[in-house]
């Protein structure tokens, strides 16, 4: 894996991240940090690509389970530490899932496996940060049945 990562000059702290499998994301710093506010910080891309390599394992496992999961949205809070290096102290993940008659006991360990066992982000992250996680199942049937 690779990715080279080119600021964009002297008038900020605008970066572009140019990925091996030939994506970009741009980055940018805050105005009191020289940046523009143009873009996500590079911290919040960190924070951001966990809750990706999360959501991407839920749903993999519940597929692969055979659960009509119809839709997984995972929303991270986090605190970082007052002095630099301003690590990660404490992630929260808060999992919303959709899909019909999904098992609870399925769904949670679906969260647990990717903590676990399969999310190489969160692994990395939970070196110094407390990782809590909450689940939420929405029954697309129910929502139909009701309107």
């Amino acid at each position: 894996m690779e990715c080279t990562i080119d600021w964009g000059g002297p008038n900020g702290m605008l970066f572009t991240a140019s990925t091996g499998s030939g994506h970009v994301a741009v980055m940018d710093g805050a105005v009191d940090g020289g940046g523009h506010n143009l873009a996500p910080r590079p911290m919040e891309m960190l924070l951001a690509g966990t809750g990706g390599c999360t959501a991407y394992d839920v749903v993999l496992i519940l597929k692969r389970g055979r659960h009509a999961v119809t839709g997984c949205s995972v929303k991270l809070q986090a605190d970082r530490a007052d002095a630099d290096p301003k690590v990660f102290t404490r992630i929260h993940f808060a999992f919303t899932v959709t899909g019909r008659n999904l098992p609870r006991a399925a769904v949670e360990r679906a969260v647990q496996l990717s903590h676990e066992k399969y999310c190489s982000a969160s692994a990395m992250l939970e070196k110094t940060a407390a990782m809590t996680f909450s689940v939420d199942i929405v029954d697309t049937q129910e929502a139909t049945a009701a309107a």
